[in-house]
């Protein structure tokens, strides 16, 4: 990946999932990894995967939901690294209810972590990549960014607020060879996604089996997203070849969203 090797990278959502497999394609890239999760024992496992690959690597704490926790992670990521070159905002929520049997808790939950998390990270990440005149900022968003479907009212929300973020970002920082990107996956082979299977499991009473094959079936392609295609597309966004690609939503989705 021309232009990589050398960059110093900050993943969110570092622990699992798509944040790890970016992570670890980073590290392959020669990019240093500062990874973020709330999780102590999934960050340091991952962190341990990027120097095995020969890079320098950190984990750090936080809850992107609290903007104080976020600039503590600045901190600590230049610290490790030296700068941030690259951001990719990889931590989500996936509550999930009928919209008038939402509470207040998961609604303002998936705000404050898909939304405004990724705000927080953008306002700390961009000022110091436009003064150096290059850099990658990419949001891991969603299908859900796009459309609609019932039981997700407070992550479609906060979905489709984060592509209008991303626009917004992309727009300020053209000028200063700074490119701000989504990649809208659709349902993804994650421990998310298990998660949301088991919960409908439980509440339907139906096999977990049945409930993942109904969602495989909703995509044309019959099948969930893997976290290492995600990754691929988030890994070309960060490269020379996509410079000229800015403010965009790329869906990986196999088909769904056309």
């Amino acid at each position: 990946m021309s232009g990589l090797a050398g960059k110093r990278a900050l993943v969110t959502g570092g622990g699992r999932g798509i944040g790890r497999a970016v992570a670890l394609d980073l590290a392959r890239a020669g990019v240093a990894v500062a990874v973020a999760s709330r999780t102590a024992a999934e960050r340091d496992a991952v962190r341990a995967e990027v120097e095995a690959l020969g890079v320098t690597a950190a984990a750090v704490p936080c809850d992107v939901s609290r903007v104080d926790d976020v600039r503590e992670m600045f901190r600590l990521a230049r610290a490790a690294l030296g700068r941030v070159d690259i951001l990719v905002n990889g931590a989500g929520v996936a509550p999930s209810a009928p919209l008038v049997k939402t509470p207040d808790d998961m609604w303002h939950a998936a705000l404050q972590t898909n939304l405004s998390g990724a705000f927080y990270c953008l306002r700390e990440a961009l000022p110091e990549m436009a003064q150096r005149g290059w850099g990658r900022a990419i949001n891991v968003a969603s299908i859900a960014g796009k459309t609609g479907n019932p039981y997700i009212a407070a992550y479609s929300a906060s979905k489709h607020g984060l592509l209008g973020l991303t626009k917004v970002a992309a727009l300020e920082m053209a000028e200063h060879g700074v490119t701000v990107n989504a990649v809208c996956p659709g349902y993804v082979d994650t421990p998310m996604t298990d998660a949301g299977v088991a919960r409908m499991a439980e509440k339907t009473g139906r096999p977990a089996a049945e409930i993942r094959k109904r969602i495989e079936d909703m995509s044309p392609q019959k099948r969930l997203v893997s976290s290492e295609e995600v990754s691929a597309l988030v890994l070309f966004l960060c490269g020379d070849a996509a410079r000229g690609i800015t403010g965009q939503a790329l869906s990986i989705d196999g088909g769904t969203v056309v």
